[in-house]
């Protein structure tokens, strides 16, 4: 527990007191945000320092090694010692910054094209499809189960091929699922900071209840959360409304990296779904315009994602930034709720007579 909440704290340290200096120093190169021609409601958010998720990956990746070295615990006292690294924990790790490193590419290719479109689609596809195999891989390397599960009684084994389609399913759909949500200010650092806040209970309580999940990187799998949630709170710090620092896609696609990545290896394959449920809708909602649009000449939405069909009809960024948050929260209580009543009907089931 000591260790998820150094993990935590740490980053959220670095990126609450770093975070100002990355705002002067994209000031100083007139590094700022680009706003697309369709979305003229955000027009004074030109200019706004952006790729502020450069900062969160520093912070996620120093508070997750620094909450693995022990100086002192309640029950031993002054005992220095190291806790140990795992694959898993890596991975993710991994994950994160990959796709971050591809949201960057795409953040630095607005700057020099002058515009909001970045990389081609084409080269942003590859690009994570290359970190998505690298995920796979490692997979196999940390022997990875190739299972994925409903439940835990509720699961099927997809074999080496299929369980590597999946990862690069999951990768590639969650980072670009953040991604789409990342159009407000403080909507995606606000609502990760929940999500991943689920991560860090759901991770423990596999720790702590080794047998019947059997995930021995449970813990270090909760350290790199809390590093996220951390960064996230001393990010959205700076990024509310009216923000002064945007994540980009060096950040937005980072943490849909993370979220896949901590799905897959606490066998959470389909429960990400419910807790991730606002990138899951916002994701939709482009799905279903461009499906509707090409398919029947209409577009359902008055714009896609879906916060921006609200800001048309006249709520404010603010509100519609809240009651997402609320949204949010609430697929976050569900899913955890769920997690834990598949837990308790289990064991309940094990300790009757």
């Amino acid at each position: 527990m000591i260790s998820l909440l150094i993990s935590g704290t740490v980053a959220f340290v670095i990126t609450i007191f770093v975070t100002p200096i990355a705002i002067r120093e994209l000031r100083k190169r007139s590094l700022g945000q680009f706003i697309q021609e369709e979305v003229p409601m955000h027009s004074h958010k030109k200019g706004t320092p952006t790729m502020g998720g450069v900062v969160m990956w520093v912070a996620v990746t120093v508070g997750y090694v620094v909450a693995h070295f022990r100086f002192w615990s309640f029950s031993d006292g002054w005992t220095p010692s190291i806790i140990s690294f795992s694959v898993e924990g890596w991975l993710v790790i991994m994950a994160f910054l990959g796709m971050g490193v591809i949201g960057f590419l795409d953040d630095y290719a607005k700057f020099a094209q002058k515009r909001n479109l970045g990389l081609s689609k084409r080269w942003k596809f590859l690009g994570q499809v290359v970190i998505a195999s690298l995920f796979v891989l490692g997979t196999n390397v940390a022997g990875v189960s190739t299972k994925i599960f409903v439940t835990r009684s509720i699961g099927a084994d997809l074999g080496p091929l299929v369980y590597g389609l999946f990862v690069l399913f999951m990768l590639l759909a969650m980072a670009n699922a953040v991604n789409f949500t990342d159009g407000l200010d403080g909507l995606v650092a606000g609502s990760g900071s929940m999500v991943f806040g689920a991560y860090v209970l759901i991770a423990f309580w596999q720790f702590r209840n080794p047998d019947y999940y059997g995930i021995s990187s449970a813990l270090d799998l909760g350290m790199v959360a809390a590093a996220i949630v951390g960064a996230l709170a001393g990010f959205l710090w700076w990024n509310a409304a009216p923000a002064k620092i945007i994540m980009g896609d060096s950040g937005s696609q980072a943490l849909g990296g993370a979220l896949a990545g901590l799905a897959l290896l606490t066998q959470t394959h389909f429960l990400v779904v419910i807790l991730g449920g606002l990138y899951v809708m916002e994701a939709a909602s482009v799905v279903l315009q461009i499906f509707t649009f090409r398919t029947f000449g209409k577009r359902i939405f008055l714009m896609a994602p879906i916060h921006h069909h609200f800001e048309i009809k006249g709520w404010p960024e603010t509100v519609v930034t809240v009651r997402f948050w609320i949204l949010s929260g609430m697929a976050v209580a569900i899913g955890v709720g769920l997690f834990y009543a598949e837990f308790l009907a289990v064991t309940d089931r094990a300790l009757a007579p």
